[in-house]
């Protein structure tokens, strides 16, 4: 028997470089990146300050764009869409978590979910049904009516991470979910990241500093002075291992 051809990497980027400012104050973030991240995977992506991950994450979450190279979404050449075209790419395709949790303060855990469905233009009765179903799968159920103020860090975090996934997409990026969050909440939002590539074969590209948190990953990059330096594979944290952590 002949076996399938692999797919296409999800993501690839080749010699991706970027410049901030110019003449004798020009600082180089990336200096010629390769990197290609397949559907499904867990990666994590960590560095010194100033290595250039941060940089990297903002490129493929089409937050920005590169100074020479190239990268390739699912084919798509990003690095020759207009700034619309981005723009449609981002909102389709992918879902952002940051350290911060960006929550409307006034606003319900279910109201502050459904923005991005708002954005597309979905109909009032799909966006509660659809905020309803991912404030379930990050185990909120019986919160949905609750603003941040009435909510736990964690819970609040596990509201950024439905907003993030409300729309389906295939790629979510998260840049330091666990930075205001205690040990026992940071292992609680590791375990349900690291589950969305196996359940729901959404891929997580994951900036972070703490290497106990990369160990939920299946792959580690490290960046040093605008390159990649280390690209290791590793067996993620077992889930069993992350409830004890949070029991």
């Amino acid at each position: 028997m002949i076996d399938a051809p692999a797919p296409p990497p999800l993501i690839i980027l080749r010699g991706i470089t970027k410049t901030y400012g110019s003449g004798p104050a020009a600082f180089q973030a990336l200096r010629g990146v390769d990197l290609d991240v397949q559907a499904g995977e867990f990666v994590a992506i960590m560095g010194p300050s100033g290595c250039g991950k941060s940089t990297v994450m903002n490129l493929i979450g089409c937050l920005d764009t590169p100074s020479s190279g190239s990268f390739h979404y699912q084919g798509v050449p990003v690095h020759a869409l207009s700034r619309d075209q981005r723009a449609l790419l981002r909102r389709h395709h992918m879902g952002f978590v940051f350290q911060g949790f960006h929550l409307l303060a006034r606003t319900s855990a279910q109201e502050n979910v459904e923005l991005p469905l708002l954005y597309r233009g979905l109909a009032r009765r799909e966006r509660h049904a659809a905020a309803r179903a991912a404030l379930a799968q990050v185990g909120l159920t019986g919160w949905e009516h609750h603003t941040p103020a009435e909510l736990s860090g964690g819970q609040q975090q596990r509201v950024a991470i439905a907003r993030a996934i409300v729309g389906q997409p295939r790629l979510l990026l998260a840049d330091e979910p666990t930075g205001n969050l205690d040990s026992t909440r940071s292992h609680e939002i590791m375990a349900l990241l690291a589950a969305f590539p196996r359940e729901h074969r959404i891929t997580v590209l994951m900036v972070t500093h703490e290497p106990e948190m990369a160990a939920y990953a299946s792959r580690v990059v490290h960046f040093r002075d605008g390159l990649v330096e280390r690209d290791l594979r590793q067996p993620p944290r077992a889930p069993a291992a992350a409830s004890e952590a949070s029991a």
